[in-house]
């Protein structure tokens, strides 16, 4: 497959052959294989051993079939990632040319490759007037630390050394190195490693449901987004960089802002002279049904983290666009940006990107979230809202959360909202449907090229799921 030019060698084809050896072992070998020496990410690796993992084999559309045979219906696209499905042989066979033609090089040193410009120029294409410049990392948790050090080198840059401090949003996510951990708002992740590390501050979501009491959640959204400006008084503009934050929170529960929230950061960031950072890992390249969250909700940021949907999850990859504010001083002023990875733009990655992109384009992707597909979800979604433990339905385009609530009249919760999600989500587990749960709300991000008919799957499974709550709620 990986030969050279003139086709694949013996030795390469014995390699080729041992490795699917190793993996055609049987199932029950790989998972205490698995049990023995792979530490899974955000996991208790003890219960995890205990209960065994579940191994997926292939998959296909929104489908993924495990080692039994069992198929399931992928609500959630991977990790929010697997924009254009799965099984697309257009990628494979663009990343077998591009393994064969230039399977690595670097952007160090006054080079480049075809690919990684090539994407760069695309990604530029559908950022926005002013947003014209690509950094390229390997995943959204590196464009985090990317964009973090960017913003702090610009002001020093600009004559303003003392503004490093970056103010986030509770309960927010933006990755999970130090950086990005510290970044994200989770206690549960602060807890582990002693973070938040120095020069980074929290304020809170814009989570009407769950915080905004007797106000409208346009009262509530002007609020809470006033609350960056009291912040930036209590921390002193001259010392604060940036502001961070998702269009919508992912992680932290698919939270969609009040109307209101939006434009009143923006006019914040103006403002108060500091630079806004809208985190587009999960909202960017057609979730929101549109290119980029910030073009949904209006607003033109400095910088934009990106991951996930740019190659579909099938490489990874990932970046920072740059607005031409920031670029033109990293340009003129800064000289060498000491920063950097062994496989940023990574040809065969951007490869994968590109190949991607082209898709989402041809195929009018975007076009379907906004205008067809992402309307019919919404109506399916919001039809649950009149389930007994359904605090409230909300979605944008299809990215959709589900707050799960004891009492529908005063929003109570659950007194333990962990369970309750998780109960949910392991019925439709077991009824062949993948969503995620994050305490007490259910989550759900399928493909872009879900069909009507699977998002009556979706629905239909949920809302059984919901029915076995309801009829075991005593138990919780």
């Amino acid at each position: 497959m990986f030969g050279g030019r003139g086709g694949v060698s013996a030795v390469a084809f014995m390699g080729v052959r041992s490795v699917m050896n190793e993996v055609s072992k049987p199932m029950s070998n790989l998972a205490a294989i698995d049990a023995a020496h792979h530490l899974h990410p955000f996991s208790d690796m003890g219960k995890l051993n205990a209960a065994g993992t579940r191994i997926i084999e292939r998959a296909e559309g929104v489908f993924i079939y495990d080692s039994t045979g069992k198929k399931y219906l992928d609500a959630f696209a991977g990790l929010w990632c697997v924009n254009i499905g799965y099984g697309r042989r257009e990628i494979a066979d663009v990343v077998q040319r591009q393994m064969n033609e230039l399977p690595y090089y670097n952007a160090f040193f006054g080079t480049t490759t075809p690919p990684a410009t090539l994407l760069a120029q695309k990604i530029a294409s559908r950022a926005g007037p002013k947003m014209n410049h690509v950094f390229f990392t390997n995943s959204g948790s590196e464009a985090t630390d990317t964009w973090f050090r960017m913003a702090r080198v610009y002001w020093k840059a600009l004559g303003h050394p003392t503004k490093t401090r970056v103010i986030a949003r509770r309960n927010g996510y933006h990755g999970s190195t130090v950086a990005g951990a510290s970044l994200g708002g989770m206690k549960w992740m602060h807890e582990q490693g002693n973070l938040p590390i120095e020069g980074i501050a929290h304020i809170g979501q814009p989570y009407w449901y769950a915080e905004g009491g007797d106000l409208s959640p346009a009262e509530f959204g002007l609020k809470v987004a006033r609350e960056l400006d009291a912040k930036i008084d209590e921390l002193g503009e001259e010392n604060v960089a940036a502001f961070v934050a998702e269009p919508i929170q992912g992680a932290g529960g698919v939270i969609v802002p009040p109307e209101t929230y939006w434009p009143e950061i923006a006019r914040i960031c103006k403002a108060r002279n500091i630079l806004l950072v809208s985190d587009e890992v999960i909202c960017g390249f057609g979730r929101l049904g549109s290119w980029f969250g910030y073009q949904h909700f209006g607003v033109e940021p400095d910088l934009a983290p990106v991951a996930k949907g740019l190659s579909s999850g099938y490489l990874p990859i990932g970046g920072v666009i740059v607005s031409d504010r920031v670029a033109e001083v990293m340009l003129s002023e800064v000289g060498d940006f000491n920063h950097g990875f062994t496989y940023s733009g990574h040809p065969v990655c951007a490869a994968a990107a590109l190949e991607n992109l082209r898709i989402i384009e041809d195929e009018g992707l975007v076009e379907r979230v906004r205008d067809d597909i992402g309307p019919y979800f919404s109506e399916g979604w919001k039809s649950l809202a009149d389930h007994e433990l359904v605090g409230e339905a909300v979605n944008v385009g299809l990215m959709g959360g589900l707050q799960l609530t004891a009492d529908k009249a005063t929003r109570r919760r659950f007194a333990k909202p962990d369970d309750i999600g998780t109960a949910v989500r392991n019925h439709c587990l077991a009824n062949g449907l993948v969503m995620r749960a994050t305490g007490d709300r259910m989550l759900a991000s399928p493909a872009l090229t879900v069909s009507r008919s699977e998002v009556d799957e979706i629905i239909e499974t949920l809302r059984q799921g919901l029915n076995h709550l309801r009829d075991t709620r005593e138990h919780f």
